[in-house]
């Protein structure tokens, strides 16, 4: 027999305060917590589940951190009861554009003063990925940065970085000066001899175009080193 006292987990059902969207639009997006703002992506929950109550389940699978959220698979997201394909591949995009959000410079420029600098810039934009990485900062005579782009990908050991594809980029930008900089996805900071030779074949190659090497930094979740600082 139906049990007709069962409440109801359908969102509809809720109080107008406590719904996702209605909360959104009367205080804001800021006043809504990671589970809600998720339970609007996927819109709808199951029979015994409401998208909130799923919401928290994906972020449970995040270790309750968006930042390890954003490192989640398609396949592992739609293991999720309740997180089918279309669900998995909203969320995966809404990430997606936070970080490259993260990735747009703002209408006023970042400043570079240290090698602090430029590993909080850098932290958000090359840690989330679960291979190498190889991108350069260019800065113009302000120290400011003009430009950020990843040059290449590689594997979980290792990148290539094309001396020729960085100088050209740095002329087009009217960079005077460049950082190079790269993750570990191992979490070990210290520089390989790889990182130390291709460092200084890049340094050359600046010298000839009036180019200054200011830095190479290389970023993980354990922090960050520098090779100016360590000199």
């Amino acid at each position: 027999m139906k049990n007709v006292n069962k409440p109801s987990t359908s969102i509809k059902s809720w109080a107008p305060d406590d719904r996702p969207r209605e909360k959104l639009l009367s205080m804001g997006a800021s006043s809504l917590s990671d589970s809600e703002l998720l339970a609007i992506l996927i819109q709808t929950g199951t029979r015994s589940k409401s998208a909130v109550d799923i919401a928290k389940d994906v972020l449970q699978a995040g270790k309750s951190n968006l930042h390890e959220l954003g490192k989640l698979s398609l396949p592992v997201l739609q293991k999720i009861n309740g997180i089918g394909k279309a669900k998995a591949i909203t969320i995966a995009a809404a990430l997606e554009l936070g970080r490259r959000r993260q990735n747009i410079l703002p209408p006023k420029k970042v400043a570079i003063h240290c090698a602090a600098d430029i590993a909080t810039f850098l932290r958000s934009r090359l840690t989330d990925h679960p291979y190498e990485v190889f991108a350069v900062v260019f800065l113009n005579r302000a120290n400011k940065v003009n430009h950020f782009e990843i040059i290449s990908r590689g594997g979980i050991t290792g990148t290539v970085a094309d001396i020729r594809i960085i100088m050209q980029k740095a002329l087009e930008q009217h960079a005077t000066s460049i950082i190079l900089c790269h993750n570990h996805p191992s979490g070990n900071l210290q520089p390989s001899q790889a990182d130390h030779a291709i460092t200084q074949k890049i340094r050359s190659a600046a010298q000839l175009f009036d180019i200054q090497l200011l830095d190479h930094i290389i970023v993980s979740e354990e922090g960050y080193y520098s090779f100016e600082d360590e000199k």
